[in-house]
């Protein structure tokens, strides 16, 4: 029989972020693994004549959240077996990744050239913050792990919308990344195309109304990000919110294009990370 050529996919997935080691495969001996590592192992499942490989598209860190991330995959199937539809595809893998905190959201068929990474148009992150926690004992169970809350007041939101005019547009990000392996031979040149600071509904908040906590919202736009770029952005932020930098100090930091001019423990962290979406 003929072996047809493999069928290449793009799908979108979430997950629960804490409880792995970020997205990209890990060697499977380690304590907390990649979302790949289950992803693969799902598809494995599914009896294709080949390995399969998700290609996916935005590379988020341990314990950072995806609302829908992508990847593209390749199935081979065995002689005279049709190619998989999207739905159940969708299906198949959701079924062998049931423990796990990560959802297969669609899959539809995509031509041999599509790439995942190389042919998105945007990705869009939020950052979540709850203000109001005078200690993080204050927040709520059921935002662990979900959001920030940076202690120490009330942030001056006016003051963090003014500095984060500053971000938008096209400039030298160097001071907003952190280095990598991959930093010295990538450019530090990015497009922000949309900065948004928006009060954001939390979690059953309506239920806790009196204990005064205020969730927020931090939307970033960019054809594509640095290293922890979005994190040391949102840190700057906050800083700026807590009168420690004033909004033209973002500028400051701009211009200086040096990742070690970006001040010591700013940056936030990763529980309060969501990708939000991935456009092609």
């Amino acid at each position: 029989a003929m072996v047809c050529a493999p069928a290449r996919y793009l799908v979108f997935f979430q997950y629960f972020g804490t409880r792995y080691s970020g997205v990209a495969e890990t060697k499977s001996d380690q304590a907390l693994v990649g979302v790949q590592n289950y992803l693969e192992r799902a598809a494995q499942n599914l009896k294709p004549s080949a390995p399969i490989k998700f290609h996916i598209s935005s590379r988020t860190d341990a314990g950072v959240h995806a609302l829908a991330n992508a990847a593209h995959l390749d199935i081979q199937r065995p002689p005279g077996k049709a190619a998989f539809t999207g739905k159940q595809l969708v299906q198949g893998l959701n079924y062998y990744l049931k423990p796990e905190a990560i959802r297969v959201l669609s899959a539809q068929r995509v031509p041999s050239s599509f790439h995942a990474r190389f042919c998105a148009l945007s990705r869009t992150y939020i950052y979540r913050l709850l203000l109001g926690c005078a200690h993080h004992s204050q927040i709520p169970v059921f935002e662990r792990d979900l959001c920030w809350a940076p202690t120490g007041g009330p942030l001056d939101i006016p003051a963090m919308r003014e500095a984060a005019k500053f971000l938008l547009g096209t400039h030298d990000f160097s001071t907003f990344r952190s280095l990598s392996s991959e930093s010295p031979f990538q450019s530090p040149v990015r497009t922000l195309l949309q900065v948004e600071l928006q009060p954001s509904p939390g979690f059953l908040a309506h239920h806790y109304e009196h204990r005064g906590l205020e969730f927020w919202e931090v939307k970033f736009k960019s054809r594509a990000f640095l290293y922890r770029q979005v994190r040391r952005m949102v840190g700057a932020l906050v800083a700026v919110g807590q009168g420690k930098l004033r909004p033209h100090h973002i500028q400051e930091l701009l211009e200086l294009k040096d990742p070690q001019a970006f001040p010591g423990h700013a940056m936030a962290p990763a529980s309060g990370l969501f990708l939000k979406c991935v456009e092609y």
